[in-house]
């Protein structure tokens, strides 16, 4: 059993759920499959759009071929709500395809974590709406959204 610890831990308080939300919006930022993945426990299950994703190593990979093909990926995340080791948070991220077509992909997900404050069981439900480049919300530069960019209800998203 893996037993790293990544918290805030469960059950969460509304602190600690906006902050757990933030911490896995800054991880997906940084496009790197090997630190998002140890978020998430060995054994981890996902659903993502029709895919099922078993096991940290197949996370690694799932998230590898995601970036190799969603390009200049930005996301930001909002907590829905949260019980004990339950949280509830959409998402909305842009990206463009290697021939410059630009994407928004919302969605929502639907987690649940260990008492080690990995994430065991990930849904997410996903739609891409194709977007012309001018319709892009979200510029920062590669990596965290600065603190002061808006979210996604500023955004009107």
């Amino acid at each position: 059993m893996d037993t790293t610890e990544r918290p805030p831990l469960p059950p969460f308080t509304p602190e600690s759920a906006v902050q757990k939300v933030r911490l896995a919006e800054d991880a997906w930022n940084s496009r790197d499959p090997a630190r998002v993945s140890l978020a998430y426990t060995e054994d981890s299950r996902w659903r993502n759009r029709v895919e099922f994703i078993d096991g940290r190593e197949a996370i690694r990979a799932f998230l590898t071929r995601k970036w190799n093909k969603e390009l200049d990926y930005r996301l930001i995340k909002e907590l829905w709500g949260f019980r004990d080791n339950r949280m509830a948070v959409r998402f909305a991220y842009e990206w463009h395809d290697d021939s410059g077509h630009w994407f928004r992909s919302y969605g929502n997900e639907l987690w649940e974590f260990d008492e080690h404050g990995l994430m065991r069981r990930r849904v997410a439900s996903i739609n891409d709406l194709p977007i012309v480049e001018t319709d892009r919300k979200y510029f920062w530069p590669a990596g965290r959204r600065p603190d002061d960019h808006p979210g996604l209800t500023d955004l009107g998203l």
